[in-house]
């Protein structure tokens, strides 16, 4: 380049030494910010093919989450058949084997009493005597009666032997005969009357003694010196002179649902408790039941014997008897497995594919957190734990795993199976 065309471009004029250095300096800057902004132009790129992947796989995680928490999650668990029967609890009040109201026969005043309340006492003992001044009037009257009756019955016979050895004579008439031979019959039958009266008085007088008619406890006396006894009004047990019960064996009457009086047979070990006496526990059996249900109250009276030779159990207490009772072959299912609709009760079942099904059953009897189904499921029936409202027919769910349970093949009070494991956790926040 000329002289005159720097000039005209305003340009110095560079030595020719220094022009070649200055020039390969600039070379040199121009190289250099090439490679800058090449490596600027790179790393550019990379961080946007960096967001663009991170981007892209937050949206795949986001989806993913969306999906899982979408999915329904479900405990399940299989129907189970019991191994062991249930223990049926049942109040119930002891009485005596024998508890009867002694009352008397023979009215009068109580003259005195010989055993109280609490006292053991045996067949035949005294308990109490009464005065019975018109008995003792009339017995003494009909012996007089009766001693009248066999005086005529005596001057009939001698008459009448009389007229017998008349009439072989023909001195009299045989109508006169049969007349005194009948006079004979009369009296006879008169004495006869007059003995069965005061055997009849003597017995009642012999009701002066009141003894116990079998062994056992005074458990009341309702009279006292000088009370007046009435022999009418002496059948009920409120007028009764004293009550008598026998404690050994006791005997407690037990009313049983009708779902569990087919379980319940003669002979059948129970075990008796009291409240009052903790850690004791009785054993007796069932003695006999009334093979029938009330229709009043739906339940069967079942009688059990119970053995108390120490005593320890008092007559009247309240006590509790547990009644094992042998083990149903009804399907069995916890109680939070129900679903309780308009249309009915019914049980979430999950097939092979995952897809619910909602069967109806029939319940059974009721266990507290079991239920007998007696109809409508199977034992290979996959059922929903705690399933939601809005389970309906046809949803697809996912069965979450299992936790072993404790116990296999529980009875009735077995607990239910364990809950279902957490949801799976949400997809990674997308950075800003």
């Amino acid at each position: 380049m000329t002289e005159q065309r720097h000039s005209a471009l305003a340009i110095h004029p560079i030595a020719v030494e220094e022009g070649e250095g200055e020039l390969l300096r600039r070379r040199q800057m121009v190289r250099r910010t090439r490679w800058l902004v090449l490596v600027v132009l790179v790393l550019l790129a990379l961080g946007a093919a960096r967001t663009v992947f991170v981007r892209m796989a937050n949206a795949r995680a986001l989806e993913a989450g969306t999906s899982e928490r979408a999915r329904q999650y479900v405990q399940t668990a299989l129907p189970r058949t019991p191994i062991t029967g249930q223990t049926l609890s049942l109040p119930g009040t002891l009485q005596g084997f024998v508890q009867s109201p002694i009352s008397a026969r023979a009215s009068g005043y109580l003259k005195r009493w010989t055993r109280d309340i609490g006292s053991r006492v045996e067949k035949g003992d005294l308990l109490a005597e009464i005065e019975t001044p018109e008995i003792d009037q009339q017995l003494s009257q009909a012996v007089a009666a009766r001693a009248q009756a066999a005086s005529g019955l005596e001057l009939a016979r001698s008459t009448a032997d009389r007229w017998e050895a008349l009439r072989k004579k023909d001195v009299v008439s045989q109508q006169d005969l049969d007349e005194r031979r009948s006079a004979v019959a009369q009296a006879t039958s008169n004495v006869a009357a007059a003995d069965a009266n005061v055997q009849r008085l003597k017995q009642t007088e012999g009701f002066k003694r009141v003894v116990a008619p079998f062994a056992g406890v005074i458990t009341r006396r309702n009279v006292d010196t000088g009370d007046l006894i009435d022999a009418g009004a002496g059948g009920g047990a409120g007028r009764a002179l004293f009550m008598l019960a026998q404690t050994d064996p006791l005997r407690v009457y037990i009313n049983v649902p009708q779902a569990y009086a087919q379980l319940v047979k003669t002979g059948q070990p129970v075990v008796v408790t009291q409240a009052e006496l903790r850690g004791q526990t009785f054993k007796g059996q069932v003695a006999r039941t009334s093979g029938a249900i009330d229709t009043t109250t739906r339940m069967m009276q079942v009688e059990v014997s119970l053995p108390n030779k120490d005593g320890a159990l008092l007559p009247g207490a309240y006590v509790q008897v547990s009644l094992p009772l042998a083990a149903s072959r009804t399907l069995t299912v916890p109680s939070n497995a129900l679903l309780f609709r308009a249309e009915g009760t019914r049980i979430a079942v999950v097939d092979a594919q995952g897809r619910i099904n909602l069967r109806p059953v029939t319940l059974g009897r009721n266990y507290g957190e079991n239920v007998e189904v007696v109809d409508g499921l199977e034992g290979a029936d996959r059922m929903v734990l705690n399933p939601s409202d809005s389970l309906a027919e046809g949803d697809v769910v996912a069965v979450a795993p299992e936790t072993p349970p404790a116990a296999a093949n529980a009875g009735p009070g077995a607990p239910a199976a364990p809950a279902a494991p957490a949801a799976p956790a949400a997809a990674k926040k997308e950075p800003a």
